[in-house]
């Protein structure tokens, strides 16, 4: 997955086949959380080379 950051948009690409339909599945819940007010909120720590997942928790 592609991932580009121009100012405050961000813009995720799917290179293949799976990551298009994980996509389709992230953009399913984002839409919901805004439908009910709800957000992503950063869990644990992002650090590349030590910790490469980066993850989320749906408030």
């Amino acid at each position: 997955m592609k991932i580009e950051l121009e100012g405050s948009l961000l813009k995720m690409i799917p290179e293949n086949e799976r990551e298009k339909g994980e996509l389709n599945q992230l953009w399913n819940i984002i839409i919901d959380c805004v439908a009910y007010n709800k957000k992503l909120v950063p869990v644990g720590q992002y650090i590349p080379g030590i910790n490469e997942v980066a993850t989320f928790n749906i408030e």
